[in-house]
């Protein structure tokens, strides 16, 4: 029997989801003796790849000099390299240690991804196309929300009056 949910109950299960998934990577950095953002910028550089410092921080919204110490932490770890940039000498790529990431996080996330796989195979073909489709689309509308979040705040010019008032 199908039931009807609500939009409003959806938007308060996809909070809690999303709360409960921050808390767990929270979780999972901190075994690894990470920070959460430390733990973030590692897994954009294992999902995309090797790159500049500047692109990661562009990447993720940190400063670059906040970059500067989540790559200094990462690399003391051996999670990543640094590599001099053959087309910039006052640039370095960033490369992530896949094999050290795939040992230290990803054995972390071993047994809540077989849950997770679980829950996903009692799903039927149409709840899994449903499911398919809200996170693709849903991991879109946060990129794109998290990217205005940070963008910088337009401020109103107020125009001085002929007396010098503002308007």
């Amino acid at each position: 029997m199908r039931r009807k949910i609500d939009i409003s109950l959806l938007l308060e299960m996809a909070r809690r989801f999303s709360t409960a998934i921050v808390l767990f990577h929270h979780g999972v950095a901190e075994r690894a003796g990470l920070g959460a953002s430390d733990h973030k910028c590692l897994e954009i550089l294992r999902e995309r790849g090797a790159m500049t410092g500047s692109e990661l921080a562009s990447a993720t919204g940190l400063t670059t000099g906040a970059i500067t110490g989540v790559v200094a932490r990462l690399e003391s770890r051996g999670f990543l390299t640094r590599q001099p940039d053959p087309h910039d000498a006052r640039k370095q790529i960033l490369q992530p240690s896949v094999d050290r990431i795939e040992r230290e996080l990803h054995a972390e996330l071993a047994p809540f991804r077989k849950d997770i796989a679980e829950l996903m195979e009692s799903l039927d073909a149409h709840q899994r196309a449903g499911l398919a489709k809200f996170l693709e689309q849903g991991a879109a509308i946060a990129i794109r929300h998290a990217t205005l979040a940070r963008a910088p705040a337009v401020v109103p010019i107020r125009l001085a009056s002929a007396t010098g008032a503002a308007k």
